[in-house]
C-alpha cells in the first residue's frame, strides 16, 4: 500500500523534507493534494469530527490506518522503514534531535518574512521583516549552520554524514535547507559553501544521488515560490 503524503498543493514547504526521503528510497507514495480532489480530501481530515487522531496541520502521512504528523515525527517513523535512519537504535534519537533542530531553523526562516503575524500579508509587515531578516542573516544562519558544520566534522564515524556512517534523512534535510537559503537570500549566501564546507559537501553529495537527481529534474519537484517557507524578496536579502 502506498504512503499518502498530505501537504498544501503547489508548495515545497515543510512537505518537501518528507518528499526527499520518499524519493531517495524510491518509496511508493501519493502526493495527495496534487491529485484530483486531493485538497478537499486533506481538509476533510483536518476538519474531521470523528477521526480519533487528527493532525493539527500539514504535513501529515497516512500509512494504512495510521496518521503521523509533524516533519521530524514523520521522519522518525519513516527513517527505519526507508533505510534512512541509523541502524543503532540509540542513534535514531540523535538523528531525531538533529531534525528537530532543523525544524527550529525552518521556523526562523519563515519568520523572516512573517515576523509579526502569520495572518497578515507580507506587505503589511515589510519593515519588521527587513529588521528580522538582517538579524537572521547576521546571527541565526551562522548559529545554525555553524552548529551543523561542527556536527558533521565531529561525527565519530568520520563519514561526512550528520549521524552514523551512512546517509540518513538528516542529510537530505540539510540539502533542502542549503537549497532554500540560497534561493531566499542569494546575496547573503554567496559564500555559504566557503564558510560551511562540510554542510556544502553534504548538499553536493545528496544532489548527486541518482534518485534525488532524477527527482530534482522531474515535475514532481516543485519550484520554490513566494508562497512557501523559503521566499526570495530582494529587499530582505543583503550581504552577510
Amino acid at each position: 500500500m502506498a504512503y499518502e503524503l498530505y501537504y498544501w498543493d503547489g508548495l515545497q514547504g515543510r512537505g518537501e523534507f518528507i518528499r526527499l526521503a520518499l524519493e531517495e528510497a524510491a518509496a511508493d507514495y501519493i502526493d495527495v493534494a496534487r491529485q484530483s480532489d486531493g485538497m478537499a480530501a486533506m481538509m476533510r481530515f483536518l476538519k474531521s469530527r470523528t477521526e480519533p487522531h487528527i493532525p493539527f496541520a500539514p504535513p501529515f502521512l497516512k500509512d494504512g490506518d495510521l496518521i503521523v504528523s509533524h516533519v521530524a515525527n514523520i521522519l522518525l517513523y519513516l527513517g527505519p522503514k526507508l533505510g534512512l535512519a541509523p541502524q543503532d537504535e540509540s542513534l535514531r534519537f540523535v538523528a531525531n534531535g538533529l531534525q528537530l533542530t532543523i525544524t527550529d531553523f525552518v521556523a526562523e526562516v519563515h519568520d523572516t518574512h512573517h515576523p509579526l503575524s502569520t495572518n497578515a500579508y507580507y506587505e503589511d509587515q515589510k519593515e519588521a521583516a527587513k529588521h528580522r531578516s538582517a538579524d537572521f542573516i547576521e546571527h541565526r544562519i551562522p548559529k545554525f549552520l555553524g552548529y551543523f558544520e561542527r556536527v558533521l566534522k565531529q561525527n565519530p564515524a568520520g563519514s561526512g554524514h550528520a549521524v552514523g556512517g551512512s546517509l540518513t534523512y538528516v542529510d537530505l534535510s540539510l540539502f533542502q535547507v542549503f537549497e532554500g537559503l540560497r534561493y531566499a537570500f542569494p546575496r547573503a549566501t554567496r559564500k555559504l559553501a566557503k564558510d560551511y564546507p562540510a554542510v556544502a559537501a553534504v548538499h553536493d553529495m545528496v544532489q548527486k544521488r541518482p534518485n534525488i537527481s532524477r527527482y530534482l529534474e522531474s515535475d514532481r519537484r516543485l519550484d520554490f515560490n513566494e508562497s512557501g517557507i523559503f521566499r526570495h524578496y530582494p529587499e530582505l536579502d543583503q550581504d552577510a
